[in-house]
């Protein structure tokens, strides 16, 4: 029975399990010394549960159509459906009330027609949606492959659940692992960190670095990171300079492009591998359009009308990861009709886009975005988006692009629209020039939403208020709120971002501004007369509403 548990067990057992990558059983097994099958048959009476065992999971059919393989996988879960086509859930938290409801919401089932239950271990579960995932790539290369994302002559290698457990050795079973989990987790990066005693490794999630596991062992780190260097193609004897590489992975059925840059360091060797998903970006947004971005409803207002603008140059600007690519593909896939001819440059193509000839920069071969941009403009185009404007002479060309009757929009690294100036006085750009070719500037980050099943109202005290600038008096109708941390956002109190802006229009007083070099105040105060509103303030409206946090506004825009 499960009272045989002490309740204090059990608890630690399912605080354990929200803040690592074990399931419930596993905590419990660790904790009581009891063999799983016995834990999940002990689990499962108290709620009216049966035990779904190995061979009856195999002998039904996941019910894909309803939720899907890489979903099933994420969340430990798997619905199925018998001979009579009848829908059973199985799951391996009989805790998880919120994945029993969001299961239930996937099968199309209500409480006046619940879903029907089943207990399973999570290995069970898992090694079940493997075998799945064997089958859908068996079928797939019965089926051949369309040769897309291949032109560059690298072959995917295969990482899925079976992959991760198969017999390999420990550097490579490491490296699939941490892989596999960091895809789960939906990680942007992966950091492996060497130390004295072996390997950190950290994910980044939602723009913030999470300590994931520690490696032990110098000589298991190294062969770790010469793991890294093989499926890179780099030169695994060469340890004294940055390196930089890229390779290739399937899961889940899609192809995921990895860049790896290997750095000297102290103690040996760092590793940061960028996940390119493209396909997450797809599901992450859906249709992807301005508003799935989640940007206020006049900003977005703006933002049209600055894309739409026949002529001139839109310059999106922020640091590395604030979306600004994204927003770039979601402006081109609004204004793309087909009867105008739309050419990008970019480092990478992170999304392709249908209609739109994109044109990847390769600087080996001598293919820069200064280069790229001059064969484009003899390409008879209508609009153009350059990746990022990182020099003179890429900056020189687009300002004149712009000038001669195309819209360019492009990226910049700046920390609000007014440094931009500073960045172009820098690389040496006439300033009439760029504000006679300059529609506008669009400056942007990803704020960090409070998670909507442990966020809860709270009192935040005054040396928090004065750490944001911000007094008593102005609070009065805030709603402040806070995630406590849950299984949901892996205890970290957020779950998912949306982005804000900062606007600047340009009109005939702020261009005379610039150019007559006017101090930076007095050209704030002409914007915001024209209704220019800062990243600051667009973040704390999140905060007023209980969306965000004050912590998480003064990490993102108190110095923006």
């Amino acid at each position: 029975m499960l009272d045989m548990f002490d309740p204090a067990l059990l608890a630690r057992a399912r605080t354990q399990s929200r803040q690592s990558q074990r399931s419930l059983v596993e905590e419990l097994q660790a904790l009581s010394g009891q063999e799983p099958r016995q834990i999940v048959r002990q689990l499962a009476e108290p709620f009216g549960l049966t035990v779904m065992e190995t061979a009856e999971m195999f002998g039904q059919q996941p019910a894909f159509d309803l939720l899907p393989l890489a979903l099933a996988l994420a969340r430990h879960c798997v619905l199925l459906r018998d001979a009579q086509g009848l829908l059973t859930g199985v799951i391996a938290d009989p805790f998880d009330l919120d994945l029993q409801t969001w299961l239930a919401a996937q099968a199309g089932c209500t409480a006046a027609r619940p879903l029907h239950l089943r207990l399973a271990l999570a290995g069970d579960i898992q090694a079940y949606l493997g075998k799945q995932e064997e089958s859908a790539r068996a079928v797939d290369t019965l089926v051949g492959d369309s040769g897309e994302g291949r032109r560059d002559g690298k072959t995917a290698a295969v990482l899925s659940f079976a992959s991760v457990s198969e017999g390999a050795s420990p550097a490579v079973k490491l490296v699939n692992s941490t892989l596999y989990d960091a895809l789960k987790a939906g990680a942007s990066d992966i950091h492996l960190e060497s130390t004295a005693g072996g390997l950190a490794v950290k994910y980044r999630v939602d723009g913030v670095l999470d300590h994931a596991a520690s490696v032990g062992g110098i000589e298991l780190a190294e062969h770790i990171i010469s793991r890294l260097k093989v499926l890179a193609e780099l030169d695994i004897a060469e340890r004294r300079v940055p390196q930089d590489g890229s390779f290739r992975v399937e899961s889940g059925g899609r192809e995921i492009d990895l860049r790896v840059s290997i750095m000297p360091s102290i103690h040996g060797e760092d590793a940061v591998i960028r996940i390119l998903d493209k396909r997450a970006m797809i599901e992450s947004y859906g249709a992807l359009t301005l508003e799935a971005l989640g940007f206020d409803a006049p900003s977005l207002s703006t933002l049209r009308s600055l894309a739409q603008e026949a002529y001139g140059m839109l310059l999106v600007t922020g640091p590395t990861g604030s979306g600004k690519t994204t927003t770039l593909y979601a402006a081109l896939t609004e204004i793309h009709n087909g009867r105008e001819k739309i050419i990008t440059i970019e480092d990478p193509v992170e999304y392709q886009l249908p209609g739109i000839l994109q044109i990847p920069v390769n600087e080996k071969k001598g293919l820069t975005f200064a280069k790229g941009l001059r064969s484009i403009l003899r390409h008879d185009p209508d609009k153009i988006m350059v990746g990022e404007i990182r020099d003179r002479e890429t900056a020189e060309i687009a300002v004149q692009s712009a000038l001669t009757g195309h819209l360019v929009l492009t990226t910049v690294h700046a920390n609000n629209v007014f440094d931009v100036f500073g960045r172009f006085t820098h690389m040496g750009i006439d300033p009439y020039a760029f504000v006679s070719a300059l529609n506008g500037i669009w400056a942007q980050r990803l704020i960090r939403m409070n998670c909507p099943h442990c966020a809860t109202p709270y009192e935040p005290d005054q040396a928090e208020l004065a750490s944001a600038h911000l007094h008593p008096e102005e609070v009065g109708d805030y709603l402040f709120m806070r995630g406590k941390g849950c299984g949901d956002c892996r205890g970290t109190g957020y779950k998912g971002r949306r982005s804000i802006a900062e606007i600047l229009t340009l009109n005939d007083e702020i261009r005379e501004l610039i150019v007559d070099k006017q101090p930076i105040r007095r050209i704030k105060a002409a914007a915001s007369a024209n209704g220019t509103r800062s990243l600051r303030m667009a973040a704390l409206d999140l905060v007023k509403r209980g969306a965000t946090t004050i912590e998480e506004i003064k990490r993102v825009t108190l110095h923006a």
